[in-house]
């Protein structure tokens, strides 16, 4: 049997003391920052420690304006639109070296990495909205594909293992008028690098109502699915599809919908659980426990086997009340997953 991989989606929660204004001043300068690059690698290494086998850089800035910002510059462009090799810089991953360097030293191999990159039709909608200009969708394809170009070249003490392509608007935003075939062009352009360095390749989507579309790129090849807290969204899913198109999947195995877990213990204990906060640990003690996780994978790998790749949150947690509740989350994940291994 293919062993099944944890990782995780991305989004952290702040330490204590530290804003998203902060965060965002911080990282508005483009450069190396000792006081951020501390903030992002500790985050980063809750994830190791907490037992997420490929790891994503910890995600802290906005999914768009992350890349939208270098790509509007006209000094980082090569045209408009199509950012510069030497420019498409993804700051985090220059953070985690010096963590990654040390696990090296201290293990002997390398971490194994996911890099998620907003994708050229998330883009093209935030600057664009529900046009149709298929040759600047196709550029934003060129410049994601060179954010992961330019990622692969200066990595030095971690393996980028898998690259994410995030494309949340697909079979949600009613606002895409581009064609099925524009947007598999477009997908394929924006992997192009990541294909051909062996990556596994990722899309990310919040509704899989149109995964065939991914099954349609040469160079996806993982497709994931929000499972835990939308059980439902895997019987959307053809098994046959993903076989005969080589595809395979990502499930969401634990719920990262904060709010929602929040609304139940509300209702349960008549209060707010934001300001009262005692009650937050039955979420990670009761609700999303290593037992129910491992039922979840258990299921989805009794719908689709082998096809199944990837597992873990459904989405990032960068909204979660804590680290250390996230990173409890986490090394519930891992429990559960260690639990499925067992029984297989």
């Amino acid at each position: 049997m293919a062993e099944i991989i944890f990782d995780d989606i991305g989004s952290f929660p702040l330490p204590s003391g530290k804003s998203k204004e902060w965060m965002a001043g911080k990282f508005s300068g483009k450069k190396s920052d000792e006081d951020l690059f501390r903030v992002i690698n500790e985050a980063f290494m809750k994830k190791v420690e907490a037992g997420v086998e490929v790891p994503t850089y910890p995600q802290y800035q906005d999914m768009n304006e992350q890349f939208l910002s270098i790509i509007r510059d006209a000094d980082l462009t090569e045209e408009p639109f199509k950012v510069k090799l030497a420019n498409a810089r993804i700051i985090e991953l220059q953070a985690i070296e010096t963590v990654a360097r040390a696990y090296r030293e201290e293990n002997g191999e390398k971490l194994d990495v996911r890099i998620c990159v907003t994708g050229p039709l998330e883009l093209y909608l935030k600057e664009f909205g529900g046009t149709e200009y298929v040759d600047i969708l196709n550029l934003f394809a060129q410049s994601v594909d060179r954010f992961v170009k330019n990622s692969l070249s200066n990595a030095r003490n971690f393996n980028i293992r898998t690259v994410s392509i995030d494309e949340p608007s697909i079979g949600i935003n009613p606002q895409v008028m581009f064609s099925d075939n524009d947007l598999i062009k477009a997908m394929d352009i924006a992997c192009i690098s990541a294909k051909k360095a062996a990556c596994d390749v990722e899309i990310h989507l919040h509704s899989p109502l149109h995964y065939k579309l991914a099954c349609q790129t040469e160079n996806i090849s993982v497709i994931g699915v929000e499972s835990a807290a939308t059980p439902s969204y895997l019987d959307l899913i053809d098994k046959k599809v993903l076989e005969e198109s080589d595809s395979c999947l990502r499930v969401g195995i634990a719920r990262t919908d904060i709010f929602n877990l929040v609304s139940v213990l509300n209702d349960k204990y008549n209060t707010n659980v934001w300001k009262d906060t005692r009650y937050f640990p039955e979420i990670i003690d009761e609700m999303e426990t290593p037992e129910l996780i491992s039922k979840r994978l258990s299921k989805a790998y009794s719908m689709f086997g082998e096809s199944i790749r990837y597992a873990g949150p459904d989405c990032g947690l960068g909204s979660w009340p804590s680290q250390e509740m996230a990173a409890s989350l986490l090394s519930n994940v891992a429990q559960g997953m260690a639990k499925f291994r067992e029984g297989r």
